[in-house]
């Protein structure tokens, strides 16, 4: 099985770099991972909601349509515990599942024609975070989900 996390333009800041890089590296020894950046065209945040939606949604259909199940991160999705994500997680792996992506969009969130195509959408708090946050704060939950599902000793509950 592969894990791809695709997400909306570029993380700016190095020490947030720094920090999903480390997790990235630790998640290679698990699972087959990788990160795809779907970059915008300039002058892209002037438009309006619904045409950035829109031109997301343009730029991320030819990524998402090579996946098996689709996770859409929103801060409007189901919030499982750090254990409740590796059965989730440890669950789509017994079913075979060959390709699953988890998507992180722009600030307005997703299209409805994304959503329509989501098996699942997953929030990460209820507090927001920018986006360039949450691809740290994800890879680690990822991390954390393979660490728990083999009983090491980086999850403490």
């Amino acid at each position: 099985m592969r894990i791809t996390l695709i997400q909306v333009d570029k993380t700016d800041e190095n020490w947030l770099k720094e920090g999903v890089l480390k997790y990235e590296t630790r998640l290679k020894h698990y699972i087959g991972f990788e990160t795809v950046t779907v970059s915008l065209p300039g002058k892209f945040r002037t438009r309006s909601e619904n045409e950035q939606k829109i031109e997301e949604e343009k730029l991320l259909l030819p990524q998402i349509e090579k996946l098996d199940y689709l996770i859409l991160l929103d801060e409007n999705g189901k919030q499982p515990s750090s254990v409740e994500f590796a059965d989730f997680l440890g669950k789509r792996m017994n079913e075979s599942r060959k390709h699953i992506g988890f998507l992180i969009g722009g600030p307005f969130g997703f299209s409805d024609n994304i959503k329509k195509k989501a098996n699942y959408t997953l929030g990460l708090s209820c507090m927001t975070f920018s986006h360039q946050m949450v691809r740290l704060f994800f890879v680690e939950q990822l991390y954390r989900a393979f660490t728990i599902q083999r009983g090491e000793k980086y999850h403490h509950p």
